[in-house]
């Protein structure tokens, strides 16, 4: 099982809504504000990065627990600037222990 003590990682993509758009020379001082919110929550921002595509922003994070990042995502929402898709992420370490439980399962029924 995963240690539910270790910080959970986190990958969000984000678009700008118009209002984003609107207020785009605002956007280096919401970053930092974001950064400062993720701390508040015992979180931290591993990296963040404007990109060409689908999304605007791609940031990398690390959150105590699935509630801390809920409650980051609500408030980013809230504030309007970005659309986020949050997806939970898994290093090789513990991707390589889901598909060893999955073997052991495996080996069970046969």
């Amino acid at each position: 099982m995963p240690d539910r003590g270790a910080p959970q990682r986190y990958i969000s993509l984000m678009r700008l809504t118009a209002k984003g758009l609107a207020e785009l020379a605002d956007s280096a001082g919401r970053r930092q504000l974001s950064e400062e919110r993720v701390a508040a929550l015992g979180g931290r921002s591993i990296a963040f990065y404007a990109v060409l595509g689908a999304y605007d922003f791609v940031q990398v994070f690390e959150m105590p627990s699935v509630e801390a990042m809920m409650q980051y995502v609500l408030t980013a929402r809230r504030d309007g600037h970005v659309d986020p898709l949050i997806l939970p992420a898994f290093d090789t370490q513990a991707y390589g222990g889901i598909i060893g439980r999955i073997q052991a399962t495996d080996t069970l029924g046969t």
